[in-house]
This record gives structure tokens, C-alpha cells and sequence, in this order.
């Protein structure tokens, strides 16, 4: 298929029903979000649309954000493939290797230039260019190149949006992330180690349909998936309203599902689609598996003190400022919950550091000469 067919021409090239189309527009419509009013004005966007060429670029990363793509069920990543996107250079993915690869993602800048979509996936070292290179060119400068004709860029993965697990102190590499670099171009952070597969897709998706980004939260996340935290939404929630948490991983508190917070899970303070979109085609997700959330979709996840530490617990020493939001939902169960829960959207929407000794002034149970 060329790049100039429309989807509508390509679709019905490779005998794609109207009706598996309107499903396709069903399923995009659901994922972003939009009312079922919506689906005929999807449909009219996508049956013109070109298809665009999408440059996807690997760099210090685990391959684990590729993987969870190819694993996405709605769409398919061979939907995507095939039919909405032309991938014209991935390393996990493509065919070529060698030179052969690197003249396809020259001759695709080349014909696109101006209107391909940039995914980036892994972070970016600054410490050394050798640190990692593809066909002996640096990381950095190949972003640098590639980023110049793109008309927008999707970086995924926490490692290409925040830094990831290669910024964790030490960081020894001097990783950054994507957006540390590109400043004059619009860029959606997909974070998540890895992205849920759907998050992936939704967003090419959206781009396809109207030819834009979404609406970005503020760390440049998109809010149809990032515009409520874990916690929130999570079925456990009830659990932790009442005070009723598991206090080890084989407890009987465990067994009958109650409340991970004390065994340190990070959904409080963690925003992603996870326990709604769910992993493996909805099947569950790390909390209703039996596992704490680990925050990482989070910047500076990595070193927001023990995964099986509760939040109520300080990281570091309490004479200093507390971790990253640390403490939200800090006296659970007790009857100030409801102070808490405003304390927690206040931090959340402002995402500024909180102290113990402001903690403390939420909690009647503290006197005056202990807040002092």
C-alpha cells in the first residue's frame, strides 16, 4: 500500500467488510473515550486518511515497550500495521537489518518529511555518546535528526518519558528522557514500564482520526488514560475505606482481596489505565493478580524508596522533606479519610513534595506540641 491510498481504499483492497470497519471506529471510540455519537464522524476521518509513515526509534530500553504493542488487541498491532500505519522502521519488527535499515528510515524521513509520527521508546544517554549507538550513530544525535521532519512524537515507555530505571540513581549513563531534549515539538508521554498495549495504539489511533495529539495532562501524558489515579479506580478500593488491609502476600486478609496499600502499593499516587484497560485482552492487571502497584508510570519511580514499603512510611529521614507524594491516604481506614482523600488530589494535581509536618497537621489525633 502506498502512502498516498486512503484506509477506506486499503481496507477494501484487502476485503475488509463495512461492518469489521465500523467495529474498528467502535473499538477506536471506546479507547479514546468518546461517545458511541461519535463513531460515523471516526468513520468520515479515517475512510480519507492517509496512512502515516511512523519512524520508531529504540534506544536505552529493555525492548519490553515493543513487546507489550505487539501484544495489544484493540487494535491489533497487525491492524495497525497493515491497515491504519506504515511502519517504516523498527528494529524489533522491520525485516531489514544493517545499512538496509537505516536507508529505509533515511528514505522514509525523506518522503514524509513534515508529517511522520516519531515513536521513541528507552531514554537517552548523555554521558558518553558509546554508551549506545545504532549503526554508529548516537542515541542522542539520531533523535536529534530524526525528530527534525517529524510533525509530532510519542514517546513510550517511563524510560523515554522520565528517564526510567537507566536514570535511577547513580545514573550512570546520564539518562534523560525524550522530552529533556526536543523542545519544538509536540510530544505525548506514554509512560509505564511497560505502556499498556491499548495506550499505544489508542494514542496512534487518536492521531490518525483527527490528526493531532490528545489532551495532555501535566506531564504530557494523555488524559483519557491518564486523567485518574490506580487507587481510584481500583476494586480493592472498598477495602481500604473500611481500614481492611492484607498485612503479608499469604495472609488471610490477602486471600479475601483486601487493601495492598501497607504492602506498599503505589496506586495513591500512581495515574494510568491499568486497572481499567487491564493487561492480557482485559484479563487483570498487577493488583488484582495479588501484587502492589510499583508506581511505574510515575517519574522517578525507581527510587521512590522499597516497593513493599507503604506510602505512610517516610523513605527517607523524616527530618527532611518525605518522598514524591508521600504519605497520600498516609492514615487510611481512620475516620479523617476524607481530609486525606482532598490532601491526596490537591498533591496529585499540583504534583509538589509534601512534608511530614504537613501530614501531621491533617491528623486531629496529633496534638499541637507533636505537629511542633
Amino acid at each position: 500500500m502506498s502512502h498516498d491510498e486512503t484506509l477506506k481504499e486499503s481496507l477494501t483492497r484487502n476485503g475488509v467488510s463495512r461492518r469489521g470497519f465500523l467495529k474498528f471506529c467502535a473499538t477506536a471510540a471506546s479507547i479514546m473515550a468518546l461517545p458511541p455519537s461519535m463513531v460515523p464522524a471516526i468513520a468520515a476521518a479515517l475512510e480519507s486518511a492517509r496512512r502515516p509513515s511512523v519512524i520508531w526509534l529504540s534506544f536505552q530500553e529493555c525492548t519490553g515497550c515493543a513487546e507489550s504493542l505487539t501484544r495489544s488487541h484493540s487494535p491489533t498491532v497487525e491492524g495497525l500495521i497493515f491497515d491504519a500505519i506504515s511502519l517504516d522502521y523498527q528494529h524489533t519488527l522491520q525485516a531489514a537489518a544493517g545499512d538496509a535499515a537505516e536507508e529505509a528510515r533515511e528514505e522514509a524521513m525523506k518522503e514524509n518529511w513534515g508529517k511522520y509520527i516519531l515513536v521513541v521508546d528507552g531514554s537517552i544517554p548523555l554521558g558518553n555518546p558509546g554508551y549506545s549507538t545504532i549503526a554508529g550513530i548516537s542515541n542522542l544525535d539520531m533523535l536529534k535528526e530524526t525528530a527534525k521532519g517529524a510533525a509530532a512524537i510519542v514517546a513510550v515507555g517511563t524510560c523515554a518519558t522520565f528517564g526510567g530505571i537507566p536514570k535511577a540513581n547513580p545514573n550512570p549513563t546520564g539518562a534523560v528522557s525524550v522530552s529533556d531534549i526536543i523542545k519544538d515539538k509536540p510530544i505525548v508521554n506514554v509512560s509505564g514500564c511497560p505502556p499498556i498495549p491499548v495506550v499505544i495504539t489508542g494514542v496512534l489511533a487518536h492521531f490518525l482520526t483527527f490528526g493531532t495529539i490528545p489532551e495532555l495532562d501535566e506531564l504530557g501524558r494523555p488524559k483519557v488514560f491518564y486523567g485518574n489515579n490506580i487507587h481510584d479506580r481500583c476494586y480493592r478500593r472498598p477495602f481500604y475505606e473500611r481500614g481492611e488491609f492484607a498485612e503479608t502476600f499469604d495472609d488471610e486478609g490477602a486471600k479475601k482481596g483486601w487493601c495492598l496499600f501497607k504492602l506498599g502499593c503505589k496506586g495513591p499516587i500512581t495515574y494510568n489505565a491499568c486497572a481499567t484497560a487491564k493487561w492480557n485482552e482485559g484479563t487483570s492487571f498487577p493488583i488484582e493478580s495479588g501484587h502492589g502497584c510499583l508506581g511505574c508510570s510515575e517519574p522517578n519511580f525507581w527510587d521512590m524508596g522499597g516497593f513493599y514499603k507503604a506510602l505512610s512510611q517516610p523513605a527517607v529521614d523524616v527530618s527532611q522533606t518525605a518522598a514524591y507524594a508521600l504519605g497520600a491516604g498516609a492514615v487510611a481506614g481512620l475516620g479523617i479519610a476524607a481530609l486525606n482523600r482532598k490532601k491526596k488530589a490537591d498533591v496529585a494535581t499540583d504534583h509538589q513534595t509534601v512534608t511530614i509536618h504537613d501530614l501531621r497537621r491533617n491528623d486531629p489525633s496529633k496534638t499541637e506540641a507533636e505537629d511542633s
